[in-house]
């Protein structure tokens, strides 16, 4: 028979399950992350994990989005206590970070990625695409600022920086300096205050 979780139980180990995902799937990838493992990790049966979870796809999907939500939601806060250009700066500046501490953010065109979402019901695909969105959304309606430039321009240009992650390996100098450099450098071609 199985054992059962108090509320209490079942938050840790949901918390502990996503935790051990998101690790391993910034380690290993998507295939490579087995739900045997992240049980083991985890200490609970096989049989609880989907007790938690609908399957592998499905926790891959919250841990992604959720990080995601969680991002934007702190790149938010920065942009709305510091209203102008420098809080645009901030912004970005704390994504590429996060993104520099989980590779399965900026890593879509991989195989591994298209694995996943190969496997991924559409409501998985549009919950996923929403979350992306959301950068979109805090840098194109920014009620302090005004672009300078087309919209597409400006988030073309934004993507383009934060995908500077991608190259970070052969940049000679600290990416993350050359980023907050280039950052510095080209937020007032795109804002106006």
């Amino acid at each position: 028979m199985a054992r059962s979780f108090s509320e209490q139980e079942k938050k840790n180990i949901r918390k502990n399950i996503v935790e051990a995902c998101r690790h391993s799937w910034t380690q290993y990838g998507y295939k490579k992350t087995s739900v045997d493992e992240l049980c083991r990790q985890t200490g609970i049966s096989k049989g609880a994990f989907y007790l938690f979870f609908a399957s592998k796809e499905s926790l891959f999907c919250e841990v992604l989005c959720s990080e995601q939500e969680q991002i934007y939601a702190a790149a938010s806060k920065i942009m709305e206590e510091k209203k102008g250009k420098e809080g645009v700066a901030e912004a970005l500046k704390l994504i590429y970070r996060a993104y520099d501490k989980n590779n399965f953010l900026y890593n879509a065109n991989s195989a591994d990625y298209t694995v996943l979402m190969n496997k991924l019901s559409n409501e998985q695909v549009a919950e996923i695409e929403k979350s992306n969105n959301m950068s979109r959304e805090l840098f194109l309606n920014h009620p302090y600022l005004k672009l300078k430039v087309e919209e597409d321009i400006a988030i073309s240009v934004i993507y383009s920086l934060i995908m500077m992650i991608k190259n970070k390996e052969i940049i000679p100098n600290k990416h993350t300096e050359i980023f907050e450099f280039m950052v510095d450098h080209l937020i007032d071609d795109l804002y106006v205050e």
